[in-house]
């Protein structure tokens, strides 16, 4: 019998989320503190999700939320472009896009917990 289940990721974009898991940055490693484990707000989040043909930080299918984390190299108008179509397909698919420089996890951590959380309780989740 074939499997009923509808992968909606890439087999490339599994494999490179595996990957990515394994070598999490610093920022990325300290707002997983804060979101594994249902420990905010009892919410599921999972790291490292393929969704299509692209891979996102951190994702609640549950709330359709997804967490983005942006270097310095998100600044320059060729990787601006990528997000915003990135971006679109994922909106496409249901989910509404928070995104966060890593200088606001170093800096900000509160404010951005603050907006995580602002994101969760709005209705379904979502603006």
């Amino acid at each position: 019998m074939p499997n009923s289940h509808c992968k909606k990721y890439t087999q490339t974009a599994l494999k490179n989320a595996k990957k990515l898991r394994a070598e999490m940055t610093i920022f990325e490693q300290k707002l997983w503190y804060y979101l594994r484990a249902k420990r905010f707000f009892d919410i599921k989040f999972k790291r490292q999700v393929p969704i299509g043909n692209y891979i996102v930080d951190f994702a609640s299918k549950e709330k359709k939320i997804i967490i983005e984390l942006d270097g310095s190299g998100h600044q320059n108008i060729e990787q601006k472009e990528h997000d915003k179509t990135r971006d679109e397909y994922l909106k496409s698919q249901g989910y509404s896009i928070l995104r966060f420089y890593n200088t606001d996890i170093e800096n900000n951590l509160k404010e951005v917990l603050a907006a995580i959380r602002q994101k969760i309780l709005s209705p379904s989740g979502r603006e």
